[in-house]
């Protein structure tokens, strides 16, 4: 069965409509040399976010970072209850919501930008796992925040974003 990928999760493209097609292709973060929402234009990804992306990109997402559902949730400053609704109904994100995951689908991009631009991305890396863990993890660069809290919020997935492109050119101050 030929299969779209999402935040690295297979879906059936024939039970998709053609809009939801168009969000699922755009969030592919994790394929080498794909770089997800962090390839894609800021017009891009201001059109996916206003489009909503579907509901179950939340599941995606959390099966591609190994991570549970209500930890990425909180992590991203999404409603348990609103998310676990709309996924019942197999419902879209707010613009607010899909901005969030959007965001967090362009840091990973990132990370796996940095790892194969180097040369040295180990054999099976993943960047959304590697995320994962470092975002866990108290950073000295962020006065002992774990990057986690700062997810929910556009300056601090901008902080973070800075963070990655000085650890990538050695600036980590």
């Amino acid at each position: 069965m030929t299969t779209a990928k999402s935040a690295s999760i297979s879906v059936a493209p024939s039970r998709l409509s053609a809009r939801e097609r168009s969000a699922t292709y755009a969030l592919r973060p994790l394929a080498p040399g794909q770089g997800g929402a962090f390839a894609l234009s800021a017009i891009e990804r201001a059109e996916l976010v206003k489009r909503g992306l579907p509901a179950r990109a939340v599941q995606e997402m959390s099966a591609a970072m190994g991570l549970p559902r209500e930890q990425l949730m909180r992590a991203v400053g999404l409603a348990r209850s609103t998310v676990e609704r709309k996924l019942a109904a197999r419902g879209r994100l707010s613009e607010a919501e899909s901005e969030k995951l959007v965001g967090l689908s362009r840091l990973i991009g990132q990370v796996d930008a940095m790892v194969r631009e180097s040369g040295e991305a180990p054999v099976g890396f993943d960047a959304a796992r590697w995320f994962a863990a470092w975002m866990g993890e108290p950073v000295a660069a962020l006065g002992g925040l774990r990057p986690q809290q700062l997810l929910d919020t556009a300056d601090g997935r901008e902080a973070l974003a800075t963070l990655l492109l000085q650890m990538r050119s050695g600036v980590y101050a």
